[in-house]
């Protein structure tokens, strides 16, 4: 595990103490740079973890996903790495605030330490940049320019999270809608994979979806009724009016099983 020089880690009066599943998770984000939202949340939702087993979370930021998930599963190993030194302390921080079993690596997914490249996990998860390198206009601050635009190719994540899970484990990955064509090419030949959308209103096309893979599965591509996150097809006033499902979810730290739904018959 590498330290952080002080100077590149986040002045406290430049961080605010967010709420998380209905402030049963509090995390340390910066003002300025990127800050979790609900995708985080919904990721850790869909991780379907078992008490006692250990999981990795790739880019794991300020360590949102890995504490929700904490939250939700008791007894969990959890391992986060984060290649920006400031999101990494942070991410220790929050997980010492929150009393998380989370162990944080500050490190390049294409350069693990060789400890952690020896290990095998239950679960692999991971929020990859939506945009690709060359698209929009770059972010003001850096950090956050980091998060969201892809400086390593999705091939390399999800290459990187297939050799870190044993056989018939589970990765769980959310991903921009329009990368979706991307992300499956990448997962060519992984195993089964099963594809929830997440739309933001009925009728409404998604702009979200996670993915998940059962590491040498053979079962074929699935793909789900979506996720509405809201009520009403359009914002009708202030308040978010969030969907019974997604309230369940995002305030009351449910699960979001995927396989569950995919055995779910109307």
């Amino acid at each position: 595990m590498t330290s952080s020089p002080p100077e590149e880690l986040f002045p406290s009066e430049d961080l605010t103490l967010d709420a998380f599943l209905g402030g049963r998770v509090r995390a340390f984000q910066p003002r300025r740079g990127y800050r979790a939202a609900m995708d985080p949340v919904l990721l850790a939702a869909a991780v379907p973890a078992r008490p006692g087993q250990e999981l990795l979370e790739l880019g794991c930021g300020a360590g949102v996903a890995s504490l929700c998930l904490a939250s939700r599963v008791p007894g969990l190993s959890l391992t986060g790495v984060e290649r920006q030194p400031a999101y990494a302390d942070l991410a220790r921080r929050n997980a010492a605030e929150n009393g998380a079993p989370l162990t944080v690596v500050c490190a390049d997914l294409q350069m693990l330490p060789s400890d952690l490249r020896d290990r095998s996990f239950d679960h692999v998860l991971a929020n990859p940049p939506y945009y690709p390198a060359a698209a929009g206009t770059p972010a003001r601050d850096a950090g956050r320019e980091a998060a969201l635009r892809e400086e390593t190719p999705l091939k390399l994540w999800t290459s990187c999270a297939l050799r870190r899970l044993r056989p018939r484990g589970w990765l769980t990955m959310i991903q921009a809608a329009d990368r979706l064509s991307d992300l499956l090419v990448a997962l060519d030949g992984a195993g089964s994979v099963t594809v929830l959308p997440i739309a933001p209103r009925l009728g409404r096309a998604a702009g979200r979806v996670i993915v998940q893979v059962r590491k040498q599965g053979r079962s074929p591509l699935r793909l789900l009724a979506p996720l509405v996150l809201h009520r009403g097809s359009r914002h009708e006033g202030d308040g978010e009016a969030h969907s019974p499902a997604a309230q369940a979810i995002l305030r009351e730290g449910a699960p979001l099983d995927l396989q569950v739904r995919a055995e779910t018959r109307p």
